[in-house]
């Protein structure tokens, strides 16, 4: 009679997912964001896996969490495979959908850029089905299920990357605004709209300015670039202007432009893409249209 021993089972890909997390982000509730799970599920995980090595692989203590000797040792092969995997499946998502694309974009992009140019893109491409989400911080090409992302970088432009435009800033107002503002200093009479995610950008362009630094730089602050900019169009206070995104409303004369002086900071707005999606038929129409939009 022959036996059939059972195999040994290894240990849950979840478990392998999320200790590769962790150990990358170096916190399981950065772990717990990306994986789009409780912090509660990554510690299980873990401890799961730690249970299957029989070794410990995170000292636990009170400011979080640390990989041990092994952890360090173990997680750039790890990050590798789940690097090789999630472009496996990019590929697969791409090829099975080709004409479908997925677009991760900062809000005010997203809002503000991208929205206002799809018209044109369905008559350069009609049967080109575009899906935008907007997030605040890019996310990983490599893991997450998006073809290209749009957000504001610093860095040197790499492969499979395409600069949009120079990331330029010079106040905006109402027309009505304007008329009260002769020199920088008059500034310092009228409330100075701020964005959360740009909050140094009022204290760079002032610096800039020979006659800047007595300018205030308190203010209204908004979560959302587009309230802050709905709140300049209508007379609510001055906006520091990102040019890339207010030129259609400097062109249509909702806001206008007090002062000549603009400073051009050191990131540009880039559009990532991955590489199965670059290597796509949809990529060229969509590349054109990047690079001619504005």
């Amino acid at each position: 009679m022959s036996l059939s021993p059972r195999r040994p089972k290894g240990p849950h890909l979840n478990a392998l997912r999320a200790f590769e997390a962790a150990a990358r982000l170096g916190s399981f509730a950065a772990a717990a964001d990306e994986l789009s799970v409780t912090p509660g599920a990554i510690t299980q995980h873990v401890k799961a896996l730690e249970a299957w090595a029989g070794t410990q692989l995170f000292v636990r203590n009170a400011r979080g969490v640390e990989m041990t000797a092994l952890a360090e040792e173990l997680l750039p092969g790890f990050t590798q495979a789940f690097d090789q995997l999630g472009m496996a499946v990019q590929e697969l998502r791409t090829k099975a959908l080709p004409r479908k694309v997925k677009v991760a974009a900062l809000p005010s992009i997203a809002q503000l850029w991208l929205a206002p140019r799809l018209g044109t893109l369905r008559q350069i491409a009609p049967d080109l089905s575009v899906s935008v989400v907007a997030l605040e911080t890019p996310p990983n090409l490599a893991r997450e299920p998006f073809d290209m992302t749009l957000f504001f970088s610093g860095e040197t432009i790499g492969i499979n990357e395409i600069k949009i435009a120079e990331d330029v800033i010079f106040p905006v107002c109402a027309p009505s605004v304007a008329d009260r503002l002769k020199s920088v200093s008059d500034l310092s009479r009228e409330t100075l709209l701020h964005d959360g995610a740009w909050a140094n950008d009022w204290d760079i362009w002032l610096n800039s300015q020979p006659d800047g630094a007595g300018v205030p730089k308190t203010g209204t602050v908004h979560s959302l670039y587009s309230v802050a900019l709905e709140e300049a169009r209508h007379g609510g206070g001055v906006l520091m202007a990102h040019e890339v995104l207010v030129q259609k409303l400097l062109d249509n004369g909702d806001l206008v432009r007090p002062y000549s002086a603009s400073l051009k900071l050191p990131r540009a707005m880039v559009a990532k893409f991955t590489p199965s999606f670059s290597r796509s038929p949809a990529f060229k129409e969509f590349r054109s249209f990047l690079l001619n939009a504005n």
